[in-house]
């Protein structure tokens, strides 16, 4: 097992922008399976005023480590960056906080939480999570880097410190405010390029018997679905069972159980402890076989991908082309940084997508990166009743559909675009 020295000195050398090192291990990557080209960041909304001036962009591939088998961004952006202002608040999707109320009820039942707990959250958004343990009495805590977000859960009584997790900001979690008993992060995996000094970190603010769960986007679907517009520069990794596990142990930890979850396009729930604290669930060997059979730790896999990619952007825009061409109005539903990579990939702007609405207000009169199209209120979808309606958060699309009944009563159409375009009308 790696020391935390060493864990730390291969965040160093392989987190600095460079392509050339995996950011598990610290060997050679390969050359990306994946290139995207240099998109902006995908949440750096813009304010109208300034949507003339030029944009900074960054490389967007992802490779292949044959070694640890973490799929990776091939170049980094400096998290401080991405995170300390954020604009993508957990509490507007409804779907979400159902999800996250259910998630805190089977964790409070499983590990029988209580007023003695202490539930620890790393990026816990606006205490869209929290709430739920608070209501039921369980003390919590949340860490969350970006100011405007962390202030939003402070007003609703959600203690939250503003700073990144990492093994040394955990010494002094610790000191401040004990170990905990349960450790969550929804999302956040993906997002840390140090990724080993984190789990040390997690590691370290865990009782003995404590546990660590992780919710993350599975790479089984993201391949299966072609997913390609989940990656953006905040999004780091792509993670199989197999490279979490490798991960865990590097760190001192055991991966002990897992569940897939329907959110997000197909994620996974991973459960990690101190070694040998309780069984290993039979659902672990079972995956990780899966894992292998499927092709996981091979490169091969992942060759094709870019094919499926090219497929998809061809079949989109001659959808749009063709309704484009025959007099219809287009537009898009939702501001999500994944539709800034659908729509900078494939080339789509204002001369197709006339706006797009989204329920937040904190995107909307912005414009999003890249495409410029306008962010505007999702009233605004029923007030100009465009022909056709790209849905770019496709993994809320059912949540989506249900809203806006009135724009499909009234001869609206929805386009979803991933796996590959598909018309949704009433």
């Amino acid at each position: 097992m790696r020391t935390d020295t060493e864990i730390r000195s291969i965040g160093k050398i392989a987190g600095s922008g460079l392509s050339s090192r995996c950011l598990g291990c610290g060997r050679g990557l390969p050359a990306p399976f994946l290139d995207l080209g240099r998109t902006p960041l995908a949440n750096a909304y813009i304010d109208p005023a300034k949507a003339g001036e030029p944009e900074a962009t960054y490389p967007l591939a992802v490779a292949y480590c044959p070694d640890c088998h973490l799929v990776q961004l091939s170049e980094r952006v400096a998290p401080e960056e991405m995170f300390s202002e954020y604009l993508y608040f957990s509490s507007f999707s409804q779907s979400f906080l159902r999800h996250a109320e259910a998630m805190v009820g089977a964790l409070t039942d499983r590990f029988d939480l209580n007023a003695n707990s202490l539930v620890l959250e790393i990026a816990s958004n606006d205490g869209y999570l929290l709430q739920y343990f608070k209501q039921k009495g369980v003390p919590v805590l949340g860490v969350e880097p970006a100011r405007n977000i962390a202030a939003e859960a402070q007003k609703r009584g959600i203690p939250t410190l503003n700073r990144f997790f990492s093994l040394e900001s955990a010494k002094d979690i610790l000191v401040r405010h004990g170990a905990s008993d349960v450790i969550i992060g929804n999302n956040v995996l993906a997002h840390v390029p140090d990724i080993n000094d984190f789990l040390s970190g997690v590691r370290d603010c865990l009782k003995p018997t404590g546990v660590a769960v992780f919710e993350f986007p599975y790479l089984g679907d993201f391949l299966e679905n072609i997913e390609f517009d989940t990656i953006y520069h905040e999004h780091v990794f792509y993670y199989s069972l197999t490279a979490i596990g490798i991960l865990a142990r590097r760190a001192g930890l055991e991966l002990f159980d897992v569940a897939h979850q329907a959110v997000h396009g197909g994620s996974l729930r991973v459960f990690l402890q101190r070694p040998g604290t309780r069984p290993v669930a039979t659902t672990v060997g079972a995956m990780l076989a899966d894992e292998a059979q499927a092709g996981f730790i091979t490169s091969a896999l992942y060759q094709t991908f870019s094919v499926k990619v090219e497929g998809l952007r061809r079949a989109l825009l001659a959808v749009l082309g063709k309704h484009k061409s025959a007099g219809k109005r287009l537009a898009a539903y939702g501001a999500a940084a994944k539709g800034n990579t659908l729509l900078n990939y494939c080339g789509i702007g204002k001369e197709l997508l006339e706006f797009t609405v989204d329920r937040s207000p904190h995107k909307q009169g912005k414009v999003l990166p890249g495409s410029r199209i306008p962010v505007r209120p999702a009233e605004d979808l029923v007030r100009e009743m465009p022909d056709y309606t790209v849905i770019l958060p496709w993994n809320f699309a059912d949540e989506i559909i249900g809203q806006q009944q009135e724009y499909l009563r009234k001869g609206g159409r929805f386009i979803i675009p991933v796996p590959m375009p598909r018309e949704v009308s009433l």
